[in-house]
């Protein structure tokens, strides 16, 4: 009797070692090392380092992780056919609309890039998408609660970043209506997180704005805290002490940091040798033109987009910063 064929070999299924796994070891690494690395600090400027770095993460992570939360709900369980049932039929009434609609709709500004593709893909004007894109990750009550906690006995830091960054966000999609044509915007085939399980969505994104938004903000208390020691303090205060360079300055180091919008505040606060009007600037700028959303940007709207978009945005986000500076602090 003939043998039968061994039956194939099930293949191994492939181990792949993400960033969360990355984070993980580097964490248990920490801990092992602890001993070792308290040692190294002991120098007054390494300590200095050490306190402005935590007390920024310990601020800032409870408003990350809850925005993080709130956002991927939002992204996976409410239907996007909504905003267009929600929004004015109008293009002029539905950008006030859709910007005013970043205060129940909260999330971060990783999230509302790729929000505002899909808005445009379901027919919303791209003046109304625009506006949500500028608006959300500014006026949300996540963000503006954590303004409040980084500005304690300070409410017009958070009436002025809610106010001026509106104005940036209905300004700009208003400017999109007058002068926008649609061959500028190119949208590319994104599956984002269709065919899959509703709470595998959920975990998803989660796990991906925490690792993406999570980074940035650890970037960001680093380069706070090494600005805060690295520098020379007559540097900063003659700096400071210039209120046109002031607010160029810290405008340059909203973009090159690309801080989350929900932790944001924690590292404008900490640069307390420069003014409220150039930290205001600061928190207008960051969530609507870094680094990170002007590469997100490009690949969620295309180049001829951005080459437009982003000069545009951050030339008007420093003026009216500055005004709405001006005018309440």
């Amino acid at each position: 009797m003939p043998e039968s064929p061994p039956a194939p070999a099930t293949p191994a299924r492939e181990r792949r070692i993400g960033s969360l796994e990355v984070l993980a070891g580097l964490l248990v690494l920490l801990v092992v090392l602890r001993g070792w690395l308290a040692g190294l600090m002991t120098g007054a400027r390494l300590q200095t380092w050490t306190t402005v770095f935590v007390s920024v993460l310990v601020q800032a992570v409870p408003f990350l992780v809850f925005g993080v939360v709130l956002s991927a709900i939002i992204a996976v369980f409410v239907p996007r056919s909504f905003w267009e049932k929600a929004l004015p039929k109008h293009p002029a009434l539905a950008v006030p609309a859709a910007g005013l609609a970043g205060v129940v709709l909260p999330g971060c500004e990783c999230g509302s890039v790729p929000i505002a593709g899909s808005l445009i893909r379901r027919g919303v004007t791209p003046a109304a998408a625009i506006a949500f894109l500028l608006a959300a990750p500014a006026i949300n009550p996540i963000v503006l609660t954590a303004t409040a906690v980084a500005f304690p006995g300070k409410p017009e830091m958070v009436i002025g970043r809610g106010a001026a960054s509106l104005i940036v966000a209905v300004g700009m999609g208003w400017l999109w209506l007058k002068l926008g044509k649609e061959s500028w915007i190119r949208l590319p085939h994104r599956p984002d997180l269709e065919g899959k399980a509703r709470f595998e969505a959920f975990w998803s994104a989660i796990r991906h704005d925490v690792m993406h938004a999570g980074g940035y903000l650890v970037m960001g208390a680093a380069a706070a805290a090494t600005i805060n020691v690295v520098v020379p303090a007559t540097w900063l205060a003659r700096l400071a002490a210039h209120p046109v360079l002031s607010v160029l300055a810290l405008a340059v180091l909203a973009v090159l940091l690309s801080i989350c919008s929900e932790a944001d505040a924690f590292v404008a606060a900490s640069l307390s040798q420069f003014s409220l009007t150039a930290r205001l600037v600061f928190l207008v700028v960051g969530p609507m033109i870094d680094l990170k959303l002007i590469a997100m940007q490009t690949g969620v709207f295309g180049r001829r987009f951005m080459w437009r978009f982003a000069p545009t945005t951050l030339v008007a986000a420093i003026l009216v910063g500055t005004a709405t500076g001006l005018v309440l602090l």
